[in-house]
């Protein structure tokens, strides 16, 4: 009893004696962390354990010391050596990922004391780190049978269930040669106008990329918010799309965030989640670059849609205060010859609506709609780019008008052979 008040009420002391009894005897180390090959499955897609997995560390007192998305390794140290931390919940935590099926992901979690001999000081002290963060995980933070608007944090726009949020079910043809990056941009560090709803527009366009299209959970990437930086984008498309894309492949990209315009160049870039207007060419991810590192992939076809427009002028847009709107669009060379398609939410003077009613932009919005099966007018069971903006653009336009007396055209381009030879999105057996 004396020990435990003794380690409870003098961190210095306790400090210093881990350390000479780290030098006698050894101690735990990060590296000592491993998979155990238990674990629970959870229905929850592998982004959104992920996520779930590093605020449940953060919201224990936990620091990530190292972290691995594609491995699906988070390995993290508790505080336990800040003054007036009881050192009794375990130091060492390991949470494994691992993709076990469509919208399920296995969650192993390890812990270690630092010292193994603390046991003895520690026995029922407090409850296992392991214990608490699974079951944080379980109650707190996986949707499952809870509405769709818990899954928004504070700092999103509440959530409103849609008609789309629930991704059709049926027999899928899955496509083993495809890759996507999914990012969406609703809160920024720079304090700029919210982008509403786009976090809850790119999860549920991964979803739809697995459930709907076919793509490989592992093969998709998702990224929101803090964890869409400019480096986030610099790293996902020049180097994780480059190391896994193969010959004749099939990539697609979606951006729901601000766009935003360098006056000075009439360039146009996306706004990640550090992004400045006030500095664009500096903190944006410019679509040039973005169009030509897609054109260097071995892909077959690249798909770009971006729920976004760069105008400066309002909506999903931002620019540097006291510079004038501009007439900006996506439209590049490089697509006039290449293989990359782009869907975009507007014209270059126009700016891209968010559909309130719906908790959605409004071109995703009825993107998503028409992968339902409403841009599948024949009834045949494939779904084209084509065929489907046919659908998305009058719709939006319409719903522009009437319910924002705003004009917004979506725009698709490319090449004229990538426009003609059509790019299948869904290929499914008929009912």
């Amino acid at each position: 009893m004396e020990t435990a008040r003794l380690l409870r009420y003098r961190p210095a002391v306790w400090t210093l004696s881990l350390a000479v009894i780290c030098g006698l005897a050894g101690c735990a180390s990060i590296d000592s962390l491993e998979r155990g090959g238990g674990g629970r499955v959870h229905d929850a897609s592998y982004e959104e354990v992920y996520r779930s997995a590093m605020a449940a560390l953060e919201e224990n007192g936990f620091f990530v010391e190292r972290e691995d998305h594609e491995k699906g390794q988070i390995l993290a140290k508790s505080g336990v050596y800040r003054p007036g931390l009881w050192p009794c919940s375990g130091n060492l935590i390991g949470i494994f990922l691992e993709r076990v099926g469509p919208g399920k992901t296995k969650v192993d979690i390890q812990e270690k004391l630092v010292w193994p001999a603390q046991k003895f000081v520690c026995e029922e002290k407090a409850p296992p780190v392991a214990l608490k963060l699974a079951r944080y995980l379980s109650e707190k933070t996986f949707t499952g049978a809870k509405p769709v608007a818990s899954t928004a944090s504070s700092d999103e726009a509440a959530v409103t269930p849609s008609d789309v949020d629930s991704p059709p079910t049926g027999e899928v043809a899955p496509k083993k040669n495809t890759y996507a990056l999914v990012i969406g941009v609703e809160k920024y560090r720079e304090k700029l106008q919210r982008a509403d709803f786009a976090a809850h527009d790119a999860r549920l366009m991964g979803e739809y990329l697995t459930k709907v299209l076919g793509y490989p959970e592992e093969n998709v990437v998702v990224l929101l918010n803090d964890r869409a930086t400019r480096t986030d984008l610099e790293k996902y498309v020049e180097s994780w799309l480059p190391n896994h894309v193969e010959q004749d492949g099939f990539v697609f990209v979606y951006f729901s965030g601000h766009g935003a315009p360098n006056p000075k160049t009439g360039d146009a870039y996306l706004v990640p989640y550090d992004g400045d207007p006030s500095f664009v060419d500096r903190t944006g991810y410019p679509l040039k670059r973005l169009y030509e590192s897609l054109g260097k992939l071995p892909a077959k076809d690249v798909v770009v849609m971006l729920d976004a427009c760069f105008s400066g002028a309002g909506g999903r847009s931002v620019i540097a205060q006291g510079t004038r709107p501009m007439v900006l669009s996506v439209e590049n060379p490089i697509l006039a010859s290449g293989k990359t398609v782009v869907l975009a939410a507007s014209a270059g003077d126009q700016v891209s609506s968010t559909y309130q009613q719906k908790s959605h932009g409004l071109l995703t919005y009825f993107f998503l709609k028409g992968l339902q099966g409403e841009a599948d007018r024949n009834r045949d069971g494939t779904i084209e780019l084509t065929e489907l903006f046919e659908y998305v653009k009058p719709q939006v336009q319409r719903v522009a008008r009437r319910e924002f007396n705003n004009d917004q055209t979506p725009q698709l381009v490319g090449s004229p052979e990538m426009l003609q030879k059509g790019v299948r999105l869904i290929e499914r057996a008929n009912p």
